[in-house]
């Protein structure tokens, strides 16, 4: 990790340890997270696109400055609030990766004024008509992608839509910049196996190399054609024709991510520190001050075939105890115990000790903080506290 990162926010005095700081908390382990990142650039080098890292899950600059090739990007947000942030911090090339609401458009034209090239995402002829102009208003043509629907999962416009995607093309030219097209296959979350994942990652490169052609057979020009998954970002056999690949939670991974099969239990960087609250013996408990204000509602896994909970549990190196998950939590309050129809025991942990549990889904986790703490491997040692921000 560069010195730069490292100094970003705050660093710790080197006898901080994770015994010594306030619970609940957010721990990054910055090892597994740099070896994450180096992963996904050494598989898509070959295929010689650009990675554009959404930097949705990290929401910290120090992190941002970790995962990006350069201190100015490229990077994808999904907040206007995301976008002003790194805009400030010295990002000049973002894509704004939601359908852009009209009454926002004035924040855009403010970002693009600062420096950044602030880029937006429209699927229907209404938003690319306000872009167009909200860009004849500010004389500045704003760069637009063209949302595919890949898979059904959310929005966008189908791929051999003809119609709608001239019409859309056409709107633009009024003002605004067609700057490509853009997908997320956000159906490969629930897709099970290598072959499957393949399969998806397929599909999402055709939707937009087919709507991409499209565009360019009305006279478009259409430069940038940007796909983006974690799980398809892993499992992409063929880019051809695909310019650029998103992709968030990479970076840190979670349990749903373990879950499809994208990565080992070991690579997840996140976990949230607890301490020991409270037993009930006879209920077969552990009582922990990490609720679901700590870990978030998220059940993410509770869709595949091994629920977790809200967490698997871990020692205090981050080390995972067998089957013991976090089974229930409230407000403030988790709940250990063995998972149901497992013959593991409960570990003798007394008043006191701590464990770091493993998120489901690390963007909603980390939501939930103000700051990581920073650490490397087994050791206790808190080298930094990098701040979050939060909001839209």
């Amino acid at each position: 990790m560069s010195e730069a990162v490292r100094t970003a926010d705050t660093d710790l005095p080197g006898q901080t340890t994770l015994t010594q700081i306030e619970t609940p908390c957010l721990v990054l382990d910055a090892d597994r997270m740099e070896r994450n990142v180096a992963r996904l650039r050494e598989r898509l080098d070959p295929f010689g696109v650009t990675l554009r890292p959404h930097l949705k899950t990290a929401k910290s600059i120090a992190v941002a400055h970790a995962v990006m090739s350069s201190p100015q990007g490229p990077a994808t947000v999904s907040t206007l609030r995301e976008a002003e942030f790194f805009a400030g911090a010295g990002v000049t090339d973002l894509i704004y990766a939601v359908g852009i609401a009209p009454s926002k458009l004035d924040r855009i034209v403010a970002v693009r004024r600062g420096g950044c090239d602030l880029s937006l995402v429209v699927d229907s002829v209404e938003q690319a008509e306000a872009v167009a102009a909200a860009s004849r208003e500010a004389e500045m043509p704003i760069p637009v992608f063209i949302e595919i629907d890949c898979d059904g999962h959310r929005s966008g416009v189908l791929p051999r839509d003809r119609e709608t995607l001239g019409a859309i093309a056409a709107a633009l030219t009024d003002g605004g910049e067609l700057r490509g097209v853009l997908t997320h296959a956000g159906g490969s979350y629930a897709a099970r196996g290598d072959d499957a994942l393949r399969q998806c990652a397929e599909e999402e490169r055709r939707a937009v190399v087919d709507a991409a052609t499209i565009l360019r057979e009305f006279g478009h020009a259409c430069p940038v054609v940007s796909i983006g998954s974690t799980p398809t970002a892993h499992h992409a056999a063929n880019l051809d024709g695909v310019t650029e690949v998103r992709a968030g939670v990479f970076v840190f991974f979670d349990l749903v991510m373990a879950g499809i099969g994208i990565c080992r239990m070991e690579d997840i960087a996140l976990s949230v520190l607890g301490t020991v609250i409270g037993h009930q013996p006879r209920k077969g408990w552990i009582l922990v001050d990490a609720g679901w204000m700590a870990m978030s509602r998220d059940r993410g896994t509770a869709k595949q075939a091994v629920d977790q909970g809200y967490g698997v549990v871990c020692d205090i190196d981050g080390v995972p105890y067998d089957d013991l998950i976090l089974v229930d939590a409230n407000q403030e309050h988790g709940i250990i115990a063995v998972r149901e129809g497992s013959d593991a025991v409960l570990p003798d942990l007394q008043i006191g000790d701590r464990v770091r549990i493993l998120p489901n889904h690390a963007c909603a986790t980390g939501a939930q903080h103000g700051s990581y703490h920073v650490v490397r491997g087994e050791s206790h040692a808190v080298e930094a506290e990098w701040q979050r921000f939060a909001g839209w």
